[in-house]
């Protein structure tokens, strides 16, 4: 079964366990905006103004993140920032790209279209 945007951004993060397998991880690619699959993580790197927007969007994603208690790893210089995210606690402790990614990627992208797209 495939899961929807609306799915991933009515869902919490929970604990996991098993990380996803290549095809779906494939498949939740292909639901997200220009989110890729690289460095065994989910990147996507989103542009903003100036540095004021910029971390502005930052603050936003720590909101949610802090929500869902599943943290990124956040590269910020003056108008962009990179987000990351994997998830350290799958396949036995060597980490792996879960649900909880794809989770907080739906909820980061809603966030920066509903604030931060047309500025």
């Amino acid at each position: 079964m495939t899961t929807t945007i609306n799915q991933l951004l009515a869902q919490q993060c929970r604990h996991q366990v098993h990380g996803m397998t290549d095809a779906e991880i494939a498949a939740h690619l292909q639901m997200l905006n220009n989110w890729v699959l690289a460095e065994e993580k989910i990147i996507k790197s989103f542009s903003f103004r100036n540095y004021h927007q910029t971390i502005a969007f930052v603050h936003a994603v720590a909101d949610v993140v802090h929500a869902e208690d599943h943290h990124p790893e956040l590269i910020v210089t003056y108008n962009r920032c990179v987000v990351k995210f994997n998830t350290h606690s799958v396949n036995s402790g060597c980490g792996g790209i879960s649900i909880n990614d794809f989770i907080c990627a739906a909820k980061i992208d809603n966030v920066f279209q509903q604030s931060f797209s047309g500025a």
